[in-house]
């Protein structure tokens, strides 16, 4: 990879981190499919790239967001074990489906995700749910799907937990931490990650994250769903397009 081409991913990075700290994601979601797009990797290549830049970014957006909303440490400690112990069992399933299925599958997974992020707006959120089950669930799409979990999780903590939208982001992202990391490994382990893309997508996405977790305490939760909404519609077209 030419020097040229490292201030391009570089770049690029900057942009994913924006809108990873934004959304309370890493990055990963929108990574996936521009990386299908520029340079023709198949799914889980795109997964597992994307992954080197969304460890870090997932890291340092926890930290911000808990500077500026204390979550729960047990609550998120909790979360993130039993999404860890079934984050490797989705990333396993992943790295053996064939790449078109995997695409098709994503491209559901998404939608599905919008419109229920969308009946936020409808239904009163509920107080308490079993949060052991709702992160081994979300820790085992975000292996499944390269995503760490935490666009699972924003949803569901937000609808069947009642928290605000910028406290589910902050939360989910500390799911995400482990299951990330495992995630990575798998697909590392099966040679599924481009290490040069991945890694100068990195140092951009640490550079834009703070930027997106300080644009979205500033935003109304209302157009925050919205906006989150539209996102996950923006992802599932872009890896629609590729099919």
């Amino acid at each position: 990879m030419t020097a040229i081409d490292w201030l391009i991913n570089t770049g690029l990075g900057v942009a994913l981190g924006v809108l990873g700290g934004l959304f309370g994601i890493g990055g990963g979601l929108i990574a996936i499919p521009v990386l299908g797009i520029l340079y023709g990797f198949d799914q889980q290549l795109a997964q597992g790239t994307a992954l080197v830049m969304v460890v870090p970014n997932v890291l340092l957006g926890v930290y911000r967001y808990h500077q500026k909303n204390k979550f729960n440490l047990k609550t998120a400690s909790l979360l993130g074990g039993f999404s860890f112990v079934l984050s490797w069992v989705g990333a396993s399933i992943a790295v053996g489906l064939e790449a078109q299925v995997m695409r098709y599958f994503f491209v559901g997974f998404l939608l599905v995700l919008m419109l229920w992020n969308l009946t936020q707006v409808i239904f009163v959120p509920r107080a308490e749910q079993p949060a052991r089950a709702w992160g081994g669930f979300a820790g085992f799409m975000g292996g499944l799907f390269g995503v760490g979990g935490a666009v699972v999780a924003t949803p569901i903590l937000t609808l069947w937990f009642g928290l605000s939208q910028v406290v589910a982001q902050g939360l989910s992202l500390a799911l995400a931490l482990p299951s990330t990391l495992v995630t990575l490994s798998a697909y590392a382990w099966h040679q599924q990650v481009h290490w040069p893309i991945g890694l100068s997508l990195c140092v951009g996405g640490l550079l834009g994250v703070s930027y997106g977790v300080k644009i979205a305490h500033q935003l109304p939760a209302r157009l925050m769903k919205a906006l989150f909404s539209g996102f996950l519609l923006l992802s599932a077209i872009l890896l629609f397009y590729q099919t």
